[in-house]
């Protein structure tokens, strides 16, 4: 924690070492008596900038009441090392998506038009034209026609989604598993926002829609309760800013399906042509197919602590780290994107 925190806070007794990605080290700890949570963020030549993102989503978060995220009590900035309020493990509700949404409808709202360039804050990176170029590739792979109209559909696609004006504060990826007290709105706390940025609140509105595309612990919403998040996203969303998000769902939901790095793992999002690579290869990431239920995935103890039985099929110890292609299989045992759709940091 370094000598100035220790000053301003005490000495911390480690109570344990949680779960994390290879991208932190997280540890209960108690101070003063009372449970709190150390994260240090490392790994990666981005690790500077990650932790600043955090930071920042945080103390800007921090406006919002009730409150959307945990309190953050202390930062090392020198070390990436920051403090956070301890969340205490709750079960979900079974509607746990409504209060999910209208949460991520409070944390957007957080920011708005002053803050588009007042803060270390990036703009939100959606697909490139390189994405348009794999998609049509993929197309042309599986002897499907491509009318003459759709690249520039798709160009068109691109500029509305990079258009100006998009200032929500965005985690980067709120999935079930990077979310705590699922049980209502009031209770919901976002935590790793190191891939924090600005842009408009729909693209992570289209997780109910996409199935959380970055997330390993794929999420199946129902239609009726898939509709009644949408209302209460969009109705807490007016109420707060006195206008609609940004935007346009159907463009953030096809954002995400031209997107061929949200078939891998983050640490695998480097540019790699994966729609190319799925009509040769099968690989596993996470799940295998979203619950039908209206339930979130188990979640493996992380900083909340939690205790909950793990998913059927165990997911990976370290959703970031690297791993070897499996080997080719014959085209009739490719099954292209087994687990519908792309959560840890």
């Amino acid at each position: 924690m370094g000598e100035q925190l220790r000053a301003a806070m005490g000495s911390p007794r480690p109570i344990r070492r949680l779960a994390s990605s290879p991208r932190s080290q997280v540890w209960l700890v108690e101070l003063d008596g009372s449970p709190a949570v150390v994260k240090q963020v490392v790994g990666g030549l981005d690790a500077a900038d990650r932790y600043a993102r955090e930071v920042t989503a945080l103390r800007l978060a921090a406006r919002v009441r009730p409150p959307v995220v945990p309190t953050l009590i202390g930062a090392a900035p020198h070390a990436r090392v920051l403090v956070l309020e301890y969340v205490p493990a709750r079960g979900a509700a079974g509607d746990w998506v409504v209060g999910w949404a209208t949460a991520l409808a409070r944390l957007h709202a957080a920011t708005g038009p002053a803050d588009a360039h007042a803060h270390e804050l990036p703009r939100w990176s959606g697909p490139t034209d390189a994405d348009i170029e794999a998609f049509g590739g993929l197309a042309t792979t599986l002897g499907v026609p491509v009318p003459p109209g759709v690249p520039g559909e798709l160009e068109r696609l691109l500029d509305r989604l990079g258009a100006a004006g998009h200032h929500a504060l965005l985690h980067g990826d709120p999935c079930p598993d990077n979310v705590l007290g699922l049980r209502s709105a009031a209770e919901t706390r976002f935590i790793d926002l190191e891939h924090a940025s600005l842009g408009s609140g729909l693209v992570e509105l289209a997780y109910l829609r996409m199935g959380f595309p970055t997330c390993w612990c794929v999420t199946v919403v129902p239609s009726p309760l898939r509709a009644e998040a949408e209302i209460a996203y969009h109705a807490t969303y007016r109420a707060l800013t006195g206008t609609a998000p940004p935007g346009d769902l159907t463009d953030a939901c096809a954002s995400w399906l031209i997107r061929g790095d949200a078939l891998v793992e983050r640490a695998r999002r480097d540019g790699t042509d994966h729609l190319a690579r799925l009509t040769c290869k099968d690989w596993r990431w996470g799940t295998a197919t979203g619950p039908r239920a209206p339930h979130p995935p188990a979640r493996r103890r992380r900083h909340d602590d939690h205790r909950q039985p793990r998913p059927r099929r165990t997911p990976p110890a370290h959703r970031d780290a690297a791993r070897p292609d499996p080997a080719p299989l014959a085209p009739h045992e490719t099954t292209a994107r087994r687990h519908h759709h792309r959560p840890r940091p």
